[in-house]
């Protein structure tokens, strides 16, 4: 695990990244994180909580941003909030920005998974995909023709909505 930290740390990051601890995002990128919030919240709102952007406190530094957050069904206590998050999400959905690698990402799975995330998926924009991975290694790769499903949540989305 410190050899992971090592190789994050050790990647040259601009100015964007460095402030925010994260890649810079894109139109596409933006677009995407969008239309996967909505699509998930029409059909699983009740059951989940999807939350973009929201920073986990992580068993090693440095903590997390990812593009979208699953959790458990939540309520919003408004007179306590919270800047980061210790309870780990189920899932976990990073997308590629056209400032990242998806070794880079790979390397932050390792890490969600290690925290106790369940799955990770990987948005490839460009190739209108995600692969929705169980484990390092162990993934389903979904293309825009095809419905995703996400086995460790019942998650099922129709990609054609996503990469619309």
């Amino acid at each position: 695990m410190d050899l992971l930290l090592e190789n994050w740390a050790e990647r040259e990051m601009t100015a964007y990244e460095i402030e925010r601890g994260k890649p810079m995002p894109s139109f596409n990128h933006s677009y995407i994180q969008n239309n996967l919030i909505i699509e998930i919240n029409i059909s699983f709102r009740k059951k989940f909580t999807t939350m973009p952007e929201l920073t986990l406190e992580m068993p090693e530094k440095p903590n997390c941003v990812p593009d979208i957050s699953i959790f458990p069904k939540m309520i919003a206590n408004f007179l306590h909030d919270k800047i980061t998050f210790a309870e780990m999400p189920i899932t976990v959905i990073e997308i590629v920005s056209p400032t990242q690698s998806i070794d880079e990402i790979l390397l932050k799975f390792e890490r969600y998974f290690f925290a106790g995330v369940q799955s990770c998926w990987l948005v490839q924009p460009s190739l209108k995909a995600i692969n929705v991975y169980s484990q390092i290694g162990k993934y389903r790769y979904f293309n825009d023709e095809m419905i995703l499903i996400d086995p460790t949540t019942g998650i099922e989305l129709n990609l054609s909505e996503i990469f619309q």
